[in-house]
């Protein structure tokens, strides 16, 4: 029986990408990387909106040579062997292996396939994160926060949605990025208003 994580790399104000859509400033270093390639491993299936899977569908072919570091050929190897679930309404075909297209998200649906998954499910991507938070089938948090205030861009989390966390791990880098992992101990319903 697997279990949903929403995984984010985002600055400290709380941003995946800036007003301009950049997200260089996630790039991780070695030592981040590595970390994230033994976070990645334990998922065998990932669920992708369709933004995140074109950002992340270079993988499929890169590194394409040996000139690439061995941290970066062992992400392009785990990307490969996860099946991948790209939901979008306007994608017609993809290009990666082990990978098929949803055109909606069904929380029921998701919710009995990371129950029935023999591995641990991640869902990237701010937009379809959201969906899955606003659904409260999220069963746990893990943010990697850069150190870096990009002053605005796509929010890490929804505005109104409200969920209890606790706090399960912390490591902090060397380069200032801090990985937390939280688990989501209380559902709560969207809030309203003030």
């Amino acid at each position: 029986m697997g279990d949903l994580y929403y995984i984010a790399n985002m600055s400290l104000d709380g941003y995946t990408t800036d007003a301009k859509g950049n997200f260089d400033f996630t790039e991780p270093d070695a030592e981040v990387h590595q970390f994230f390639n033994a976070l990645e491993r334990g998922f065998g299936v990932s669920l992708l909106g369709r933004r995140m899977y074109e950002t992340m569908v270079c993988w499929e072919t890169n590194p394409a040579d040996a000139s690439e570091s061995a941290i970066a050929q062992e992400f392009a190897e785990i990307w490969r062997s996860q099946r991948k679930i790209v939901y979008s309404t306007t994608l017609d075909a993809v290009s990666s292996q082990r990978t098929s297209i949803e055109r909606v998200f069904d929380p029921a649906a998701v919710r009995a396939m990371v129950r029935e998954s023999p591995t641990d499910v991640s869902i990237g991507g701010p937009t379809l994160a959201s969906a899955a938070l606003r659904a409260r089938i999220v069963d746990y948090v893990y943010v990697l926060v850069v150190p870096e205030l990009v002053g605005g861009g796509l929010a890490a989390f929804p505005e109104g949605v409200c969920a209890s966390l606790q706090a399960m791990e912390r490591r902090q880098f060397a380069n200032g990025t801090v990985a937390m992992l939280y688990g989501v101990v209380s559902k709560r319903r969207l809030s309203t208003g003030p």
